[in-house]
């Protein structure tokens, strides 16, 4: 979960824009909670655009227009019923932006390391893993360019990097990596993100269509 702190507030034609302080990684079609902004902005929404220009309403087909010479950065456009609200700067509001990915299980990961049965302390580490690997792999892949379900993933191989990704984790369980090794021993070698889990998520190029 990661929470922004708005920069601007904005109604016009039933549809609410909000600016926040920073850069995000907040995509159209994702959902965001917004609070401490008043009705009609606070609530639970569906991003419809996320434009850089100063929004001027819809025209008659319902197309969203901007004001082309005047940029306004790191903003969110969404449905909002209500009064409109002239732009005006606003450091009150909070944006709440949680991506909880469940593309695979710790029996997924489970069954492909072929560890039959696992103990309770496995186990909880292997929920661990799923959970990690979930959550790095849907952001990876949204940083290549993608836009995924969060609940299903996009293909079988996308679920079998994830799961490859997940289990390489589950084995750097106690590695020692992470100093320089003694006695002039070369460090040891970690296999987590390797050439073919990238080739499996997809995120060793551009998106396609």
């Amino acid at each position: 979960m990661a929470t922004y702190n708005t920069a601007s507030k904005q109604v016009l034609d039933n549809f609410a824009v909000l600016a926040t302080l920073e850069p995000s990684p907040i995509e159209i079609g994702q959902s965001v909670t917004v609070t401490s902004l008043g009705a009609p902005f606070n609530g639970t929404f569906t991003v419809l655009a996320c434009p850089q220009y100063l929004f001027t309403g819809i025209n008659g087909q319902g197309e969203f227009l901007f004001d082309y010479t005047t940029p306004v950065p790191n903003q969110i456009l969404y449905a909002c019923t209500g009064t409109d609200v002239e732009f005006v700067a606003t450091f009150a509001g909070v944006i709440t932006y949680t991506q909880v990915c469940t593309w695979i299980t710790a029996q997924n990961i489970e069954d492909w390391l072929g560890i039959g049965t696992a103990t309770a302390a496995d186990t909880a580490f292997l929920t661990q893993c799923a959970a990690a690997a979930n959550a790095f792999c849907y952001r990876r892949r949204q940083e290549a360019g993608y836009f995924d379900s969060l609940t299903t993933s996009p293909s079988g191989d996308v679920t079998l990097g994830t799961i490859m990704y997940g289990g390489n984790l589950y084995r750097q369980r106690g590695a020692v990596t992470d100093f320089a090794s003694f006695d002039g021993l070369a460090a040891g070698g970690t296999n987590g993100l390797s050439p073919m889990i990238k080739q499996l998520l997809g995120v060793n190029r551009a998106s396609v269509a």
